[in-house]
C-alpha cells in the first residue's frame, strides 16, 4: 500500500514550493493566547467560587484580570519575538563585518562547517567556492550554520496581536454565563466550568486538526491542563475563604 505524502515531489512542484519561501505561522501565538486566556479567567472564577463570593465579584474580577493579562501576554510575546529579530539583525551585521575584515578566516569557517557534514576533497572546495563567491549567501550561511538562526521569522507585532486577540476572545468565554440572567448562585460557576471545558477541548481539537495530530488526544490534553489549573485555583479560594469571612467583621 502506497503511503500518501503531504506534498508532491514533482520537479516543478518542488521549485514552486521552494520559491514561495517559508511563511511564518502565528498558530502557536494564537493557541498560547487562547489557552492561557481561558485558563486564567476560569482560575479567577474558580477561586471566587471556592471563596464563596457572589457571581458579580467573579465577573468584575474576571474582566479586570482578562484585560490586564491579555495586554501583558501580548507585550511579552511581542518582546520575545522582537528579541529574536534584533539578534538576527545584529548577527547579520557582525558577519558582514567579519567577511569584509577577515575573509580568509570566514572562508575557513565555511570549510570547517561543511567538512563536519562529511564533505571532502573537490566537493568540499566547490561548496566553499560557491558560497564565498556570493556575499549574501555567505552571510546567510553563517547565520544558519554558525548561529543556528532562521533567515526570516514571524513579525513581532503580528505575534503579539495574535496572542492578545485570542486571549481576549477565548478568555471571555468563562464569563459568558454571568451575562445570562437565568442562572443563580452556584449555577453561574457550574455553567462557566462547563463551557470553558468545551472551549479548552475545542482549542486542543483544532490544534490537532491543524498540526495533523490525534484530535481527541490533543483536545483532552488541553482540557486536562486547563482543568488542573482551575482546580488549584478553586482549592486556593476554599482555603482562603475563612480569611474573607473574618474580614467581613472588621
Amino acid at each position: 500500500m502506497t503511503q500518501q505524502l503531504e506534498h508532491s515531489h514533482d520537479p516543478q512542484a518542488i521549485r514552486r514550493r521552494l520559491a514561495s519561501g517559508n511563511r511564518p505561522s502565528y498558530l502557536p501565538d494564537a493557541i498560547l493566547g487562547g489557552i492561557d486566556g481561558c485558563i486564567t479567567t476560569l482560575a479567577v472564577v474558580a477561586s471566587v467560587a471556592g471563596a464563596g463570593l457572589p457571581g458579580v465579584v467573579a465577573f468584575v474580577l474576571g474582566v479586570a484580570s482578562l484585560i490586564a493579562d491579555a495586554f501583558s501576554m501580548g507585550v511579552s510575546n511581542y518582546q520575545a519575538v522582537k528579541s529574536t529579530e534584533d539578534a538576527r539583525r545584529r548577527l547579520r551585521e557582525q558577519e558582514k563585518r567579519h567577511v569584509a575584515t577577515d575573509p580568509h578566516g570566514e572562508r575557513e569557517e565555511i570549510r570547517a562547517i561543511f567538512e563536519a557534514k562529511g564533505f571532502q576533497g573537490d566537493a568540499l572546495e566547490n561548496i566553499v567556492e560557491t558560497i564565498t563567491d556570493d556575499h549574501r549567501l555567505w552571510v546567510d550561511t553563517m547565520l544558519m550554520e554558525e548561529h543556528g538562526l532562521a533567515l526570516t521569522g514571524p513579525s513581532a507585532g503580528k505575534a503579539g496581536l495574535a496572542t492578545f486577540t485570542t486571549f481576549v476572545f477565548v478568555g471571555f468565554i468563562p464569563l459568558l454565563p454571568f451575562l445570562v440572567p437565568v442562572f443563580t448562585g452556584g449555577e453561574y460557576f457550574v455553567a462557566s466550568a462547563l463551557i470553558t471545558a468545551l472551549a479548552l477541548f475545542g482549542i486542543g481539537y483544532v490544534k490537532g486538526v491543524i498540526l495533523d495530530m490525534n484530535r481527541w488526544r490533543a483536545g483532552m490534553e488541553t482540557l486536562l491542563m486547563g482543568g488542573g489549573a482551575a482546580l488549584v485555583a478553586f482549592l486556593v479560594g476554599t482555603v482562603l475563604e475563612p480569611m474573607l469571612a473574618d474580614l467581613r467583621f472588621l
